[in-house]
């Protein structure tokens, strides 16, 4: 893990005392949601929105040393030789996100006992392995895709301050004028740290959406109709630059938004389990997420 020394300004204004009822803790002394203590966590973080897909993952460390779960909260960790990682669940959702990085933030760089920050920072390494829909007829069915960005069709964000990179804020307006989703206000991060440069360069790269629901906000319509009926074509058309909307799903933005302005990296990988243009869905999903699975935890020693 990376660590970061606060300005002495900085540390000034944060190290007051946190009140009992924004840092909420289980009477254990584990955070509130996840239900885990400091040393509960390993070194590098892997999050899994199924909480089936924890044991999917754990099956493959060399050993595991901590079980724990509250509500769709699973946490195993283990090591794998000398690494000691973590893997969890976290529901669907970016408000889930929300609770999962601020209570892993909390775990690294909160001192629980007298409710100050931290000092000298953690940046976590985390990790999301999930699954994911095509927007581009090249971007296969069981194909894998790593997030150069996180485009966020949320709100999420939007309840926070952050200040982005001009060629971020380009993107973006390129993107929004593009979009032009009436009353949605996009934001865009790029995958903070450097994470992809432990894969293959032969991985496809793409911007990844985010939604709030799986139906309606992804364009998908049974017996309700569609506000944006023209959702998919208009994501499939959209560019910044050279960079095009490939992919999306419903937690990536907010990782990375999240990651980002609590000072962590982080990666999305995805299994792409549908094509949306081309109308297909995966006959072999579970071989595809265990192949995203065993691609990360190859690199797992590597990463620090």
């Amino acid at each position: 893990m990376c660590c970061i020394i606060l300005q002495p300004d900085l540390y000034h204004f944060m190290a007051r005392n946190i009140e009992e009822s924004e840092l909420i803790l289980n009477a254990d002394g584990s955070v509130y949601h996840l239900h885990l203590k400091p040393e509960d966590l390993g070194e590098l973080v892997i999050l899994v929105g199924d909480p089936d897909r924890v044991e999917q993952v754990s099956v493959h460390f060399d050993s595991i040393d901590t079980k724990k779960q509250k509500r769709e909260f699973i946490t195993h960790t283990g090591r794998i030789g000398n690494k000691r990682l973590s893997v969890i669940s976290t529901g669907i959702g970016t408000d889930n996100i929300d609770i999962v990085l601020n209570e892993l933030d909390t775990l690294v760089n909160i001192d629980l006992e007298n409710r100050i920050v931290k000092a000298n920072q953690v940046s976590l390494p985390i990790i999301r392995i999930g699954t994911s829909g095509s927007l581009q007829p090249d971007i296969k069915v069981d194909d894998i895709l790593l997030s150069s960005y996180g485009l966020g069709l949320d709100s999420l964000m939007l309840y926070y301050e952050y200040e982005s990179d001009l060629q971020t804020s380009n993107m973006l307006n390129e993107i929004s004028s593009q979009l032009n989703l009436a009353n949605i206000r996009p934001y865009l991060f790029k995958a903070p740290g450097r994470l992809s440069d432990f894969f293959n360069d032969e991985v496809k790269h793409g911007i990844t959406a985010t939604c709030c629901g799986f139906y309606g906000p992804q364009g998908r319509v049974l017996r309700s109709g569609a506000r944006f009926n023209d959702l998919i074509a208009r994501l499939n058309q959209l560019k910044a630059g050279a960079t095009r909307i490939t992919n999306f799903e419903m937690e990536t933005a907010a990782i990375y938004g999240m990651a980002s302005i609590l000072g962590h990296r982080a990666l999305s990988v995805n299994a792409i389990l549908a094509n949306r243009i081309e109308h297909r869905f995966s006959s072999n999903g579970l071989a595809t997420i265990d192949k995203a699975i065993k691609m990360v935890l190859d690199k797992a020693e590597q990463i620090s």
